[in-house]
């Protein structure tokens, strides 16, 4: 699939690292380091603008190394960007750590992933159909 990006950053446009990567790394585009404090978020820019095809997102999400490293990670995970949104991708980041972090122009801060999704159209009805399961939820089937 062919997506228009304008990339107007001096770093590479996202790529993937494997073959079989579901991601492509999303990278801090910084006049100067930004410093997380513990608890502390921040919206971090990418100079990235990109042009999806209708029926598709892109979702952005945190990298597993700094979320174990660092406990850093993006808010509002997965962050949906729309097919429509022409605006720059941005990335909320927050420290859940006790100790401060500190963001570099170029560091890799969240990867993104290309979906497709369907659109729903809402039937009302006046009862729903029965399941094994029913109603039950948060860790109705124990440990």
């Amino acid at each position: 699939m062919k997506i228009k990006i304008v990339n107007k950053s001096d770093h590479p446009s996202p790529s993937y690292e494997t073959i079989a990567s579901a991601g492509m790394d999303l990278r801090a585009f910084l006049s100067e380091p930004v410093t997380l404090l513990p608890f502390q978020r921040a919206l971090i820019p990418t100079a990235l603008f990109i042009e999806l095809p209708i029926g598709f997102e892109a979702q952005v999400r945190p990298r597993s190394g700094l979320a174990i490293k660092h406990g850093i990670t993006v808010l509002n995970t997965p962050g949906t960007i729309d097919a429509d949104y022409r605006g720059e991708i941005k990335v909320i980041l927050v420290n859940l750590s006790d100790t401060a972090f500190t963001i570099n122009n170029g560091e890799r801060i969240a990867q993104m992933i290309i979906a497709a999704h369907a659109k729903a159209e809402w039937e009302e009805v006046d009862d729903l159909n029965k399941t094994t399961r029913g109603t039950g939820g948060f860790g109705h089937t124990g440990l």
